[in-house]
């Protein structure tokens, strides 16, 4: 069954475009041409964001070939499909990769037995409260805000993942 989702480059150098648009291309077996805009908050930057249609797994496939140019900042989705959980990627320059499990409304889900380990560790409420932002990509969303922002009202393109 194949699902569907989003790549969002929120922060890139021109330089990169190119670079970005043939990974996205090669993950998705299909030729990628991105709309790409100014982002405003980070002066010469570029931003762009395209929709895509694959199998399951797609998004971590998208994540890791965009994962390989640190100084860009990206967001990368999967909605849920059939017996396969969604997705959702974030990636900050300096912060790294921040994956996690999203349900049908996109909230981000935290397991039974990854809570009960966080409760477990706490061993006060501000601990609990840091393991949970942790846990929830807090930071990430913290740094990516402004940025998507920026983005209101961009160009959107859909992809389709060919074989």
């Amino acid at each position: 069954m194949p699902t569907r989702g989003v790549v969002y480059v929120h922060s890139t150098p021109l330089a990169v475009c190119s670079h970005v648009e043939w990974a996205i291309a090669r993950v998705l077996a299909a030729p990628v041409n991105l709309h790409w805009t100014a982002q405003p908050v980070d002066p010469g930057a570029r931003r762009a964001e395209c929709g895509w249609t694959g199998g399951p797994g797609t998004g971590a496939e998208l994540a890791a070939a965009l994962r390989q140019w640190p100084m860009i900042r990206f967001e990368v989705t999967e909605e849920p499909s059939p017996g396969v959980d969604g997705e959702r990627f974030m990636y900050v320059p300096g912060r790294g990769l921040f994956r996690a499990t999203v349900g049908a409304a996109g909230d981000i889900q935290l397991g039974e037995d990854r809570l009960r380990a966080i409760m477990a560790s706490a061993r006060a409420p501000e601990a609990l409260a840091h393991a949970l932002d942790k846990a929830l990509g807090t930071a990430w969303d913290a740094e990516l805000e402004p940025y998507r922002y920026a983005g209101d009202g961009a160009p959107v393109t859909l992809l389709t993942r060919v074989g």
